[in-house]
Order: structure tokens, then sequence, then C-alpha cells
């Protein structure tokens, strides 16, 4: 090995073993605290300097998104599994159920998953994006079937997702499955003579 090489790759794996420390503790702290849990803190229970934190992470969304980077790519997996179940109802709502709980792993998660939806130079935009073509996909399959309202669209079931994923914040999980159950049924179809106007006049 060249002498010369051994201080620079010596650097690298130090900050490959920074790097892994402060996501495993940005993962404790927002699971414990919330997504406002002090970086400070992160950093000083990974073991180094708030400007090695920043170094890696220069923004606190930039930091949640390489928590749920996993995560994010094992709901887009499911969803592609889920496109050969034999019920495509069903398959849309265990993903629907999926998302919404990993939306509240976090207190204050589904605010910012929300925040980021259209706004591209959020480290979240990413996540939001993958999230919303993978149920895009459902959804459309559950249309073809009948299951669903012509014109309901995956940002609105986005939304419906992260409604659901808030109020688990706030009620029982039992609850907040119940209310998205509900949700997921106000996309089904309904007779016209049964519809509710989108506005109503004065």
């Amino acid at each position: 090995m060249n002498a010369a090489n051994t201080p620079h790759r010596r650097m690298r794996a130090d900050a490959r073993r920074n790097y892994e420390r402060l996501l495993a503790e940005a993962e404790i702290a927002f699971r414990e605290r919330g997504t406002e849990a002090s970086l400070e803190e992160i950093a000083r229970r990974a073991g180094v300097s708030i400007g090695a934190l920043y170094g890696h992470f220069p923004t606190r969304q930039a930091l949640l998104e390489a928590t749920l980077h996993e995560s994010i790519d094992r709901l887009v997996a499911a969803a592609e599994e889920l496109l050969m179940h034999p019920s495509p109802g069903q398959a849309l709502a265990q993903w629907a159920h999926a998302t919404a709980a990993h939306m509240s792993a976090y207190r204050g998660l589904a605010t910012s998953l929300l925040s980021c939806l259209k706004d591209e130079n959020n480290p979240l935009y990413r996540a939001c994006q993958q999230m919303t073509a993978a149920g895009e996909r459902l959804l459309d399959r559950a249309r073809a079937a009948g299951l669903v309202r012509a014109e309901a669209s995956a940002a609105d079931m986005f939304a419906l997702i992260n409604a659901a994923a808030w109020a688990r914040e706030q009620v029982p999980d039992e609850q907040g499955d119940r209310l998205l159950a509900f949700m997921i049924d106000g996309l089904r179809p309904v007779p016209p003579e049964i519809r509710i106007p989108a506005a109503l006049g004065p």
C-alpha cells in the first residue's frame, strides 16, 4: 500500500463512520422527539461536531431524507409487489396503510412530506415523488377495475394518506386506521344521484 494514500483513506473511513453514527442517532432522535429534534443533540450523541453534521447534511430536510431513504425504497418495492395482488382494491388499501404508518413514524413527518411535494429544491422532494408514483400505479390498476372514481388522482391519494398519517399523531393508532379506511372508501365511485357537489352555491 502506498503510504501517501493512507491518511486520505483513513479520513474517508472516519467520515463514513461519522455519517453512519449520525444517521443512527438521528433515527433515534426523530422517533423519540419528532422531526424538530435538536441537531446539536444528534451531533453530540454521535460524537461529532455540529459542523461535521452540516458537512454531511446541509439541512434538516437532508438529514430526514437520508434516514428515510431505505424505508422509502422498501415502500416502492412493496408497491411493485402489490401490483401482482389478485385484488386491486385490497392492494391499494394495504399500500395506503403501510404508507400512512411510514409517514407517522416521526412526529411532524407528515407535515414535512406534504410541504415538499411540489418543491423540487427540498431534499425530501425525491421521497414524495417516489411514493406518489408508486401509489399512482396501484391507483390506476384499481381504477381500471372500476374500484376508484375517475377523477381521483395520485396527488389526491397522497394528500389523503398524509392527512391520515397526521391524524395518527393525534389519536390512537386504531382510530387512525379507521379514518384512513374511511378515506379510501371515499375514492370509490359514487352513483350520480347521491354525489355531493364539490362546492355549494350561495
